[in-house]
């Protein structure tokens, strides 16, 4: 009788575990919530069989079966918090978390250190704890409070729909957390243990947020939404461009009707300015749009890229593609220029760098623009182990205090001009990708530079072609030997 509720709650948590895999496939959170489903069903799918032996060799087996897996379940809880929050930099501690349930199994399959034997309760028997015992129990208290932790802070910043995901992460967590109450069985308290209890109802949240809220799936709900944006995109393009192609012809015509005493000027000079312009800013609007569509599909597409893909590039190819691209707008292009510019080779995507630098040329005129002056410029600098390609604006520069956040998805320093806070995210991706990174030095009212580092390549070649037509769609002349790079 004791054991029919574990072992019920061990088969729907495995069933459940196998359903997400084979349904939203290995991605880092669905592979993240396997290991929690398998650790979770091992746990309590062995207590049922433990609950019902009477045989001593049979019970130690199981024993130490059970904990096994059990010292591995709070570092998946804390690893399956780490990836839904997309906490990449919390990534090291989690695996640091796992080492350390690693040395705990080397004592317990080769020791009575850990679990030294077991007792006899009036629902069968139990694991007693050994005296390396409580160091899987702050391991536990540790790596949950700060996976609930980095959820709980990601939750604020987030929008409502991921908002919503979140908090019910946090309260499947934390409702699976008051399960530990069944550690104080393993130090000689006599009472049923009711954490199966707590583990079934954090399931049933769980539940909730994988079907209701598609907590495992927001690439096909991202590309839905992308497809569904483009379509209209094009047609206000299409428009755009038979405006461009026949306004001119109608306004000129109206002048002349004007000139001739035909029709009464009616149209404000400020208006015929603008409908002389109107074209140009919807199309420029409308690349912008699918520039931050692009990276949207690449940032959320990033845990699928096929690194053995990656060839040799030009950086000042890249950079000269992102700024053919770049939907500049009025006198926008003539405040980017280079300083002290000297080409390198890479090891990547040329197609994922480009969209690095037009997200960095984003960030840099909006921060221009919110500063009313400035200017842009892109250099490189080359060491013995790393390469940098450097984006400055003398912007509005960014507080100090939001730095160590700058990278962290979905979080912006935009809110009120409606950032979503996954461009810095993606760029810190690629970086990665690539083997380097990305950092940000700034000094708020006076400059922000990004820097891009990339290993340096046991060989570079001249890239001297490239690097000419950089310098041709720039519109200057090379500077003068020894510029120094801005600010």
């Amino acid at each position: 009788m004791y054991s029919l509720l574990p072992a019920l709650v061990a088969l729907i948590f495995l069933g459940f575990g196998i359903f997400v895999a084979s349904t939203q496939g290995f991605t880092r959170i669905g592979s993240s919530f396997f290991v929690l489903c398998v650790t979770s069903a091992v746990w309590q799918g062995t207590w049922a069989v433990l609950f019902q032996v009477k045989d001593p060799h049979t019970a130690m087996l199981l024993v130490k079966l059970g904990y096994l897996l059990i010292l591995f379940l709070p570092t998946s809880l804390y690893h399956f918090l780490t990836e839904i929050s997309l906490r990449e930099n919390e990534r090291r501690f989690v695996y640091a978390s796992y080492a350390i349930a690693g040395m705990l199994a080397v004592a317990l399959l080769g020791s009575d250190y850990f679990v030294s034997g077991y007792y006899s309760y009036f629902f069968g028997l139990y694991p007693k704890a050994g005296p390396l015992h409580p160091l899987h129990v702050l391991q536990t208290v540790i790596v949950v409070s700060r996976g609930l932790y980095i959820t709980y802070r990601q939750q604020m910043q987030a929008r409502e729909n991921r908002r919503i995901k979140l908090q019910l992460c946090i309260g499947a967590v934390l409702t699976y957390f008051f399960a530990a109450i069944d550690y104080a069985c393993n130090y000689g308290v006599e009472f049923y243990p009711p954490g199966v209890i707590f583990i079934a109802i954090s399931l049933g949240i769980f539940t909730i947020a994988i079907v209701r809220y598609n907590l495992f799936n927001p690439l096909a709900i991202a590309a839905t939404v992308v497809h569904e944006m483009r379509t209209p995109l094009l047609s206000i393009r299409n428009s755009a461009k038979g405006m461009e192609r026949d306004l001119p012809m109608l306004m000129q015509g109206y002048e002349l009707a004007v000139n001739a005493g035909l029709c009464p000027p009616t149209v404000r000079p400020a208006a015929m300015k603008y409908l002389s312009a109107i074209s140009g800013n919807i199309t420029l609007e409308v690349d912008r749009a699918n520039n931050a569509l692009d990276m949207m599909m690449a940032s959320l597409e990033m845990d699928k890229i096929e690194t053995s893909t990656f060839v040799f590039h030009s950086v000042a190819a890249c950079v000269g593609e992102s700024l053919k691209r770049y939907a500049f707008g009025p006198r926008e292009r003539t405040r980017v220029s280079s300083g002290e510019f000297t080409d390198f080779e890479f090891f990547g995507s040329d197609t994922l760098l480009t969209m690095v630098l037009l997200n960095l040329l984003k960030n840099a005129f909006h921060a221009i623009n919110a500063a009313g002056a400035g200017e842009i410029k892109i250099t490189t600098v080359l060491a013995p182990t790393f390469n940098s390609l450097c984006v400055t604006d003398t912007g509005t520069g960014v507080h100090k205090d939001a730095l160590p956040q700058l990278f962290d998805p979905f979080f912006t320093t935009k809110k009120k001009s409606g950032g979503s806070g996954i461009g810095l995210a993606f760029c810190h991706r690629v970086m990665t990708s690539f083997g380097g990174r990305i950092r940000c030095d700034s000094e708020h009212g006076k400059f922000t530079t990004f820097t891009l580092e990339f290993p340096v390549l046991p060989a570079i070649k001249s890239s001297a072609p490239e690097f000419s037509a950089l310098r041709e769609s720039e519109g200057t002349a090379p500077p003068p030997s020894g510029a120094q790079p801005f600010p």
